[in-house]
């Protein structure tokens, strides 16, 4: 079990962040496979919350089964 990387919380991670500089972007995605270097694992509730900086957009991408389609 992967942690959130949020400061004091000890729950179970179940989103990745990254960021794409270049485009003023903030992506969040199911937890990646791996822990990625130059991303943050987030819980359910961290995940929920996510906002960017005044200025860039995010991106939140759900697995197929999440949205009501059955793999």
């Amino acid at each position: 079990m992967r942690r959130c990387s949020r400061t004091a919380c000890a729950a179970e991670a179940v989103a990745t962040l990254t960021f794409d500089y270049a485009d003023s972007m903030a992506v969040l995605g199911p937890l990646a496979v791996t822990r990625e270097p130059h991303g943050y694992d987030l819980c359910a509730r961290h995940a929920e919350r996510t906002s960017a900086p005044v200025g860039w957009q995010v991106v939140r991408h759900v697995s197929l089964g999440e949205v009501g389609f059955k793999a």
